[in-house]
């Protein structure tokens, strides 16, 4: 089954919509120019009453190893979400494990879904340099613009980044962002076959608070294309 998170989670009531949901995973962004930045401390009151099953995603942009490796003690994060460059190079320049790194196994690297095709022919990816790294837990495409690496509520290309998304599936798991909504997604997973997706924007009733009616149509729009497709 697709794997699914729910990001920009900022309170206890929009984490347990999303588990009841059925998603695999929450997000916390610890990002302070982002409308649903979290606390270190109220995300680690979140954390402690969720389910072990799912996992927690700490999200970072230009945040070094030290301070990521921080924050996922204290909140009791399971994967790293990288952003920006700060946090991807020094988490690809060092040949030591993640875990020493930054406190978890899994780390998800984010690329901009436009820049793939560049990306890809300049053959110098986040998805390639991760590989060689370690692989990765998974590589998100997504619609960063300006100050937000996330959460823009845009698509990009799908049709343009669509085969060289596929190819990449043979090297690293991909999840798919930026614009996802109960009404799309089921059509994002059609065409990139992707590991999982990621919504933020496309659940909520404003930045930081979440439609419930909207998570649980994402999540069953999702489910109902895993059905069509197993």
């Amino acid at each position: 089954m697709t794997w699914i998170k729910i990001c920009g989670t900022t309170n206890l009531e929009d984490a347990l919509v999303a588990v009841e949901a059925g998603a695999d995973a929450v997000g916390f962004v610890f990002y302070e120019k982002s409308p649903r930045c979290v606390s270190v401390e109220a995300a680690r009151e979140i954390v402690q009453k969720l389910p072990e099953r799912v996992e927690k995603v700490g999200v970072f942009v230009d945040a070094g190893c030290d301070r990521i490796r921080e924050i996922v003690s204290k909140v009791g994060i399971s994967i790293v979400q990288a952003h920006g460059g700060q946090s991807t190079e020094d988490l690809l320049s060092k040949a030591t494990p993640a875990m020493e790194q930054v406190g978890v196994e899994k780390v998800i690297f984010m690329m901009p879904g436009e820049k793939l095709a560049k990306i890809a022919a300049d053959g110098a990816g986040l998805a390639i340099r991760g590989c060689a790294a370690g692989r990765p837990f998974a590589v998100l495409l997504d619609s960063p613009s300006g100050e937000l690496y996330g959460g823009t509520g845009k698509t990009f290309d799908w049709e343009e980044a669509q085969r060289l998304a596929i190819g990449m599936r043979f090297l690293v798991r991909l999840v798919i962002a930026g614009g996802l909504t109960p009404a799309n997604v089921a059509k994002a997973v059609e065409t990139f076959q992707p590991f999982g997706v990621d919504v933020v924007s496309g659940v909520e009733a404003r930045p930081g608070k979440k439609d419930p009616g909207k998570v649980r149509a994402f999540v069953k729009a999702v489910r109902d294309m895993d059905r069509k497709t197993s």
